[in-house]
C-alpha cells in the first residue's frame, strides 16, 4: 500500500516522477518474494488502495459543494471508488505471475520474464479500466513520464505506442535495476543502470521544447475565475456574465476570432421552446433571443463564441432530461452549431440505478434534480475561417483514442471544463491528461476553465501560455497548427494493444528458453 501511495507522487501536482518508477520497482520485488498467487493477488490489490486513494483525493473535495449529501462522504467515496480500481492492477500482477511464475533462484531470467510480463498485462488492465462500466481513464501510470509544460518527456512516444503503452514503458523502465541486481555481475551492474536510466530520463523529461507553428486562425480564451459556490446561484448569473464579457472584448474594431468560455460558466437558457417561467430564472430579460445577441455584441460583428451552455430535454411542458453543450454562437446572435457531451460521469452528472440508490439519500453532485443524456461521441464542426473544431467537454478528454472523429479530422480540440470541484490535485492532473490527447492526436487543444488551469497547448503537448488556478484572465494569439495525423491518430488503442501482445509474447519465449535450459 506504501508503495502505490509512493507511485501516486509521480502524477500532478507533485509530479515527483523518480518515485512512480522506484515504487513499481518496489512492487516487483516484493511480488517475486511471494509464494502463492493469493499473495499476490492481494499485494496488487495493496498496491492499487494506496495508489488511487492518494491520486484521486481530489474527489471528496467535490462533496464540500452540494447540499443533498455529507461532505464527509467524500473521502468515503474516495476509499470505496480505490476499492474497485485496485483490482485492476491485481488482476495485472496476478495474470503476469501466473505467466511467468518468478523465482528466486532463476535469477534474472525469471525477474525479466515477470517484468516484461506485468509490463503487458499492465496496458491490458490500464485499456480495460477506460471503458468497464464506462470506465475511469484518470491518471494512466505513464503520465508520470509527461514531463513538465515546457517538455513532453517520454509523452514523446505516446504517438507510436499510445498512452498505455506508454504506461507499459514505464513499467518494463521500472524492472530494469532488478533485472541487472540479479546478473553475476550485478553488484556493479544495478547502480550502473540505475545512474544511467535516471540520467536519460532526466534528459528527457527536460528536453527543451520544439519551436512554435501558430497557425492562421486568432483565439481569445477566457478563465473568469467563477469559484464553485457562485456558479449554480442564480443571484450571481448576471455577476458572472459580467466577468466573462469584460474579459472577452475584441482589442480592436474588425477582430476577427475564435473566443473561447468554459464549461458551466454560463447561466442563461440560449436555445428557444422551452416553458416561459425558466428563461424568466435563467436568462437575461425572460428571452432567449435578447441573451443570444447580447453575446454577439460581446464577440463583436467579426467573432465567433464557443460556449459551454445547458440544454434542455422537453417532454410537453416538462422537463424530462438535460445535455451538457457547448453552443456557438457569431457575432449576430446567431447558433451555428451545438455539441453535447457524451462521456458522463457516473454520481456527477446522473445517478445510476437511481431508483435504488436515491431513496437511499444518494444524489448526483450536479446542482439539480435533472440527469443529463450523453450526446453522440466525437464529432468536427467546420466554422470556415475560424477553422475546424473538435470538441470534448471536461471529463471527456482523459479517454485516450476517444477524442476525434477519425472520419472527419478537426484543426484543433476544444476542451472547456470547471474544474473548481476539484480542489488543487484535480485541475494539473486534468492538464496533463490534455496534454497527452494532443500528442497521441497530433492536435492542438484548447482549454479554458472557470477556475483554472485554463491553457493552450500545442500539438507536441506543450503548454503555450496559461493561466494559473484561482485568476481571473485571457489569452490571445494564434492556435497553433496541427501535425500530420500520428499513427495513433490512425490506428488508435490498437496499437497498445499490439504493443501488449508482443511483449507477452516476449515473456513467453523467456520463460520456455529458462524452462529449456532447465
Amino acid at each position: 500500500m506504501a508503495a502505490g501511495v509512493l507511485a501516486a507522487c509521480g502524477f500532478q501536482p507533485l509530479a515527483l516522477w523518480p518515485l512512480t518508477l522506484i515504487a513499481v520497482a518496489w512492487l516487483l520485488e516484493l511480488v517475486v518474494r511471494a509464494r502463492t498467487g493469493r499473495q499476490v493477488f492481494l499485494l496488487g490489490w495493496c498496491f492499487g488502495l494506496g495508489h488511487f486513494s492518494l491520486g484521486n483525493n481530489w474527489i471528496a473535495t467535490a462533496f464540500t459543494y452540494q447540499a443533498n449529501m455529507p461532505a464527509w462522504l467524500g473521502m468515503i467515496a474516495v476509499v470505496l471508488l480505490a476499492l474497485y480500481l485496485a483490482l485492476f492492477p491485481a488482476v495485472a500482477v496476478l495474470a503476469a505471475w501466473l505467466v511467468a511464475r518468478p523465482d528466486r533462484r532463476e535469477g534474472s531470467r525469471g525477474f525479466a520474464a515477470f517484468a516484461i510480463a506485468f509490463a503487458a498485462t499492465w496496458i491490458v488492465t490500464e485499456w480495460i479500466r477506460a471503458w468497464l462500466f464506462t470506465g475511469f481513464a484518470w491518471n494512466p501510470l505513464g503520465i508520470a513520464l509527461l514531463g513538465g509544460f515546457e517538455s513532453r518527456g517520454l509523452g514523446i512516444l505516446a504517438p507510436w505506442i499510445g498512452t498505455y503503452g506508454l504506461s507499459g514503458v514505464l513499467v518494463l523502465l521500472s524492472g530494469v535495476p532488478g533485472i541487472m541486481a540479479r546478473l553475476p555481475s550485478g553488484k556493479v551492474l544495478a547502480p550502473t543502470a540505475v545512474a544511467v536510466l535516471a540520467g536519460g530520463l532526466g534528459f528527457a523529461m527536460h528536453a527543451p521544447p520544439p519551436a512554435p507553428q501558430p497557425g492562421p486562425v486568432r483565439y481569445t480564451l477566457v478563465q473568469p475565475d467563477i469559484r464553485q459556490e457562485f456558479i449554480d446561484d442564480p443571484r450571481y448569473f448576471e455577476r458572472n456574465f459580467q466577468r466573462l464579457a469584460l474579459l472577452s472584448l475584441p482589442r480592436a474594431p474588425g477582430d476577427r476570432r475564435a473566443v473561447f468560455w468554459p464549461e458551466s460558466g454560463l447561466g442563461d437558457f440560449l436555445r428557444d421552446g422551452y416553458p416561459s417561467y425558466l428563461y424568466r430564472i435563467y436568462t437575461y430579460a425572460g428571452d432567449p433571443e435578447i441573451a443570444r445577441r447580447r453575446l454577439g455584441r460581446v464577440v463583436g460583428p467579426y467573432g465567433l463564441l464557443m460556449t459551454g451552455a445547458v440544454d434542455l430535454v422537453m417532454e410537453g411542458e416538462e422537463e424530462k432530461a438535460a445535455r451538457n453543450s457547448v453552443t456557438a454562437i457569431d457575432g449576430n446572435g446567431a447558433i451555428l452549431a451545438g455539441y453535447s457531451k457524451a462521456h458522463l460521469v457516473p454520481f456527477g452528472e446522473y445517478l445510476p440505478m437511481r431508483s435504488l440508490l436515491g431513496p437511499i439519500g444518494l444524489s448526483r453532485l450536479v446542482a439539480g434534480q435533472l440527469d443529463f443524456l450523453p450526446g453522440p461521441g466525437p464529432r468536427t464542426v467546420d466554422f470556415g475561417a475560424y477553422g475546424k473544431a473538435g470538441i470534448q467537454i471536461c471529463y471527456e478528454i482523459v479517454f485516450s483514442g476517444e477524442v476525434v472523429d477519425p472520419a472527419n479530422r478537426p484543426d484543433y480540440i476544444f476542451n472547456p471544463s470547471n474544474d473548481g470541484w476539484f480542489g488543487a490535485w484535480g485541475p494539473p492532473q486534468h492538464l496533463a491528461q490534455a496534454r497527452l490527447r494532443a500528442i497521441e492526436e497530433g492536435l492542438p487543444v484548447l482549454r479554458s476553465t472557470t477556475t483554472g488551469i485554463s491553457a493552450v497547448i500545442d500539438a507536441d503537448g506543450i503548454v503555450r501560455a496559461f493561466v494559473p488556478r484561482h485568476q481571473a484572465g485571457r489569452l490571445d494569439g494564434l492556435i497553433p497548427q496541427a501535425h500530420e495525423p500520428t499513427l495513433f491518430a490512425r490506428l488508435g488503442n490498437v496499437l497498445p494493444l499490439a504493443l501488449a501482445a508482443l511483449l507477452m509474447a516476449v515473456a513467453l519465449c523467456v520463460v520456455a528458453l529458462g524452462r529449456r535450459r532447465v
